[in-house]
């Protein structure tokens, strides 16, 4: 096969840079050509990677205007301009680059015009399977539970929320060269397993379910007070990413809380706010740390409580440890109810909900999906996402 010029984009945080990075890593291995464009301060690691900057910071947007920043009084004021900033960029990188095959995020709106532009194909990168009508699921970002014969609709609510930035979208690709729409069409990568998403059946071929881009193995920092503290007994690993809706101290405690009924310790990973311990009864059963790498800590802990994202959700159970889900937002719902469905943890607990008592139970529970969350732990472990993915590119850049 020959090289393949790849240009990636993404957009987000930490949970949405990192598989296009494992994705990029996997496909320079195979002795391709990779330019990956990510939002500045994601906090994930790109090193060895080219990389460039789309000019916008999702962490300072989280920091400022909370868990769902699209709905805050600023938008017009900040979150217009910012996606304005990242689709212009986008373009230019696009066009600078003359790649082969743009891999992009469903955020990075002008991605796919700019390829069109060009006639080189696109792909775009589902995390979160909200942009591939069924008739088996509601789109996740709309409904977590089944709308009937209604689902297939819900997909087009999510492409409508394109037209918020028509107006940027226009003045971004305004200087593109002249070119006719591409002939070929649209596909997707899922970096999802088939271990917890049984593929629909009225899925086109195009739709490429690949398998969970695992991230490659990292050899943590030394940190002996973590490594004492994960040999000093069973413990849960607990956090919510860049989740900050409401009392990140009451949910610290209530955690801490839930894991003292239960026996076992915690560690406490606060992110960007989700959860804030200062201030709460610690002890030498609670350990705390802004983050961790999944992929190292996971499997050495009993249960992991988590916000739902999709990074999150493959990690835990690639690890073989049950999850207990408190969803925030969109498709963090459909994540907690598809886990509990296949039997890797408890029915989610909605964060507004949470309590001592509830997590308790939960954690409780969770020792009955233990034998499961080991089996298919084992089965994702087998899976080759990244190969399936960086073949399907190779295919259509040939």
């Amino acid at each position: 096969m020959c090289s393949v010029k790849l240009m990636m984009l993404t957009a987000g945080t930490r949970g949405d840079v990192e598989p296009f990075a494992a994705l990029a890593r996997h496909a320079s291995a195979r002795g391709h050509a990779v330019r990956l464009a990510v939002p500045d301060n994601a906090g994930a690691d790109v090193s060895g990677l080219e990389v460039v900057s789309l000019h916008v910071d999702f962490a300072a947007l989280v920091a400022d205007h909370g868990v769902s920043p699209w709905a805050a009084a600023a938008f017009r004021r900040v979150i217009r301009p910012a996606m304005g900033r990242m689709l212009s960029t986008a373009v230019d990188q696009i066009v600078a680059y003359a790649p082969d095959v743009v891999v992009y995020h469903p955020k990075v709106l002008t991605a796919p015009i700019a390829a069109d532009a060009l006639e080189v194909p696109s792909v775009v990168v589902e995390s979160v399977p909200s942009l591939s009508p069924t008739r088996e699921f509601a789109s996740p970002v709309i409904s977590a539970a089944s709308l009937g014969p209604f689902n297939r609709v819900t997909y087009r609510a999510v492409e409508l929320a394109s037209r918020m930035f028509r107006q940027e979208i226009a003045a971004a690709c305004s200087s593109l060269p002249l070119g006719r729409p591409s002939a070929r069409s649209r596909p997707s990568l899922m970096p999802i397993s088939p271990q917890l998403l049984v593929r629909p059946r009225d899925w086109p071929a195009d739709v490429h379910l690949t398998g969970a881009w695992a991230p490659a193995a990292v050899v943590p920092r030394e940190d002996s007070e973590l490594e004492d503290f994960m040999a000093g007994g069973e413990f849960i690993c607990a956090g919510f990413g860049s989740m900050k809706a409401g009392d990140a101290r009451q949910r610290g405690q209530t955690i801490i809380d839930a894991a003292r009924r239960q026996g076992v310790n915690v560690l406490i990973v606060t992110g960007w706010g989700g959860l804030d311990v200062s201030g709460t009864a610690g002890g030498r059963d609670v350990l705390v740390r802004e983050s961790v790498d999944h992929g190292s800590i996971f499997p050495k802990a009993k249960a992991v409580i988590h916000h739902g994202g999709s990074g999150t959700v493959h990690a835990a159970a690639r690890a073989g440890i049950p999850s207990i889900v408190v969803p925030f937002i969109g498709d963090q719902r459909f994540w907690g109810n598809l886990l509990h469905r296949r039997g890797l943890g408890p029915e989610p607990i909605p964060y507004r909900k949470l309590s001592s008592d509830r997590l308790a139970t939960a954690l409780a529970e969770s020792e009955a999906y233990r034998e499961n969350a080991r089996l298919v732990g084992e089965r994702m472990r087998s899976e080759d996402g990244l190969a399936v993915a960086v073949t399907v590119l190779e295919n259509l850049a040939g």
